[in-house]
C-alpha cells in the first residue's frame, strides 16, 4: 500500500489556483477531541485539506469527522471501485478502557491520516466524488448521507466477514482442498500464493514486534522500580556509598524513561506499520473475493447465452411463434453477459496495476519501518552503554 504520501506544494510561490502549479491534494487528520459520555462517547477529528484541484470548493477546507465517517468512505469506495485495493482503516478497540487512552487515540489518528492520504494519492481514488464529499461537506450533511446509505452499502462487520470467508475459501483453493471456482491462470495462482505467504510472514513479524514493545515497557518499569529501591537503600548507607547508590538509582530512573519512550516509538513506527500491512492484505483478499464473484458471473452468463443460442436455433427451425420473445430475451442476456465479461476484465486489469503499486510501496514502507527500528535500538543501546560507563568509576571506588 502507499505510505502517507502527501502531494507537496512546497518550493512553489504560485497561488494554489495558478494554472502553472502541479495538481495536488494534501490532507491532514489532527486534533482528536472526545465528545459525549458513556457508550455514546466518540472521538472527533479535524480534517484539513489543501488542494488546487478544480472540482473542490477552494484551496483550503477544514471539516470535523468521526471514525464512522471514515468507515463510510471506505465502504463507498469498496462498492464503487472494484479491482482497486481500498486502503485499510485502523482498528476500532472493543475494550472500553483502551478506547480513550491517549496512546490509542494517537494510534488511530495516525492510522486515519494514513488512510485518507493513501486515497488522496491514488491516481483514481483521489478523483472520487465520495472523497470530495468527505473532505468538504459539513457535519450535518455528512451525517445525513451516512444515514441514507445505511443498509445500502456493506457494514464494517459485513466487510470483515467477507475477509474471513475469502480467507477460508482461497485457503482451500490454494491448499487443493476444493476445486477452484475462479480462473486458474499461473499468474493468478502465483498472486494468491504470494498474498497468503505475505500475510503469514507479516503476521509473525507483527506478533514479535508486539512482544518487543511489551518487553521494553516491562524492562522500563523494572528499571524504574529498581531505581527507587536503590535510592532508598542509599539513604541508609554512608556518605560515599549512599551517594553512589543514589546516582545509580537516579540513572536507572532516567534510563527507564528512555526505555518507555523508545517502546512508544517502536509501537508507532514499527509495530503499527506491520499491523497496517496485515490489514492491507485483508483488503486485497476482499478484492480477490470480488474478482471471484465477477469471474463466476462471467462464466455462468456465457454458458447461459450458449444454451439460449441452441434453443433459439431450434425455435427458428420449427418456426415457433415463441421465437420473437426468445430472440429478445437472448439479446438482453447477451448484452448482460458482455457487460459481465467487461466487468471481470476491468477487475483483472486494475488488480494487476494495483499489485505493482502495492509491492513498490510495501518495499519502501517496510524499509522505513525497519530502519526506524534499527536506528532506535542503536540509539538506546548507546544511551545505556554511556550511562552505565559513567557510573563504573564511582561504583568501583566504593567496592575497593
Amino acid at each position: 500500500m502507499q505510505q502517507n504520501q502527501r502531494s507537496s506544494s512546497s518550493g512553489s510561490s504560485q497561488s494554489p489556483r495558478s494554472p502553472q502549479s502541479q495538481p495536488f491534494l494534501s490532507v491532514s487528520v489532527s486534533d482528536p477531541v472526545k465528545l459525549g459520555n458513556g457508550v455514546q462517547a466518540y472521538i472527533s477529528y479535524r480534517v484539513f485539506t489543501k488542494t488546487n484541484l478544480p472540482d473542490y470548493q477552494g484551496p483550503e477546507k477544514i471539516v470535523i469527522r468521526r471514525y464512522n465517517d471514515f468507515v463510510w468512505l471506505r465502504d463507498r469506495l469498496f462498492e464503487r471501485y472494484k479491482g482497486i485495493f481500498i486502503p485499510p482503516l485502523p482498528e476500532k478497540s472493543a475494550v472500553e478502557k483502551f478506547r480513550f487512552s491517549a496512546e490509542f487515540i494517537e494510534m488511530r489518528r495516525q492510522g486515519l491520516d494514513l488512510f485518507v492520504n493513501r486515497i488522496a494519492s491514488h491516481p483514481e481514488l483521489r478523483l472520487s466524488d465520495d472523497l470530495r464529499l468527505f473532505l468538504q461537506a459539513d457535519e450535518e450533511t455528512m451525517e445525513r448521507v451516512r444515514a441514507q446509505d445505511l443498509g445500502i452499502f456493506k457494514k464494517p462487520s459485513d466487510l470483515m466477514q467477507i475477509f474471513k470467508d475469502m480467507q477460508s475459501k482461497v485457503s482451500d483453493v490454494v491448499l487443493g482442498k476444493e476445486k477452484p471456482v475462479e480462473e486458474s491462470t499461473p499468474e493468478y495462482e502465483k498472486m494468491k500464493r504470494y498474498i497468503f505467504e505475505l500475510e503469514e510472514h507479516l503476521g509473525e513479524a507483527q506478533k514479535h514486534a508486539f512482544r518487543l514493545v511489551k518487553r521494553q515497557r516491562e524492562l522500563g518499569q523494572s528499571l524504574s522500580d529498581f531505581g527507587k529501591a536503590v535510592k532508598l537503600l542509599g539513604a541508609c548507607e554512608g556518605d560515599s556509598l549512599g551517594k553512589a547508590f543514589a546516582e545509580l538509582g537516579t540513572k536507572s530512573e532516567e534510563l527507564s524513561i528512555k526505555l518507555q519512550a523508545e517502546a512508544h516509538h517502536l509501537l508507532m513506527s514499527f509495530e503499527e506499520p506491520l499491523k497496517d500491512y496485515v490489514r492491507a492484505v485483508q483488503s486485497i483478499k476482499a478484492t480477490i473475493a470480488e474478482r471471484a464473484t465477477a469471474f463466476k458471473q462471467h462464466c455462468e452468463l456465457s454458458e447461459t447465452v450458449k444454451l439460449k443460442e441452441i434453443n433459439l436455433d431450434k425455435l427458428m427451425l420449427t418456426r415457433s411463434d415463441k421465437y420473437g420473445d426468445a430472440e429478445a430475451e437472448y439479446r438482453e442476456l447477451k448484452a448482460e453477459s458482455e457487460e459481465a465479461t467487461r466487468r471481470f476484465e476491468t477487475i483483472v486489469r486494475l488488480m494487476n496495476e494495483e499489485m505493482v503499486r502495492f509491492q513498490e510501496q510495501k518495499t519502501a514502507d517496510m524499509g522505513v519501518a525497519f530502519h526506524e527500528f534499527a536506528k532506535g535500538q542503536a540509539h538506546l543501546a548507546n544511551s545505556f552503554a554511556g550511562a552505565w560507563r559513567g557510573l563504573l568509576p564511582k561504583l568501583e571506588a566504593c567496592s575497593s
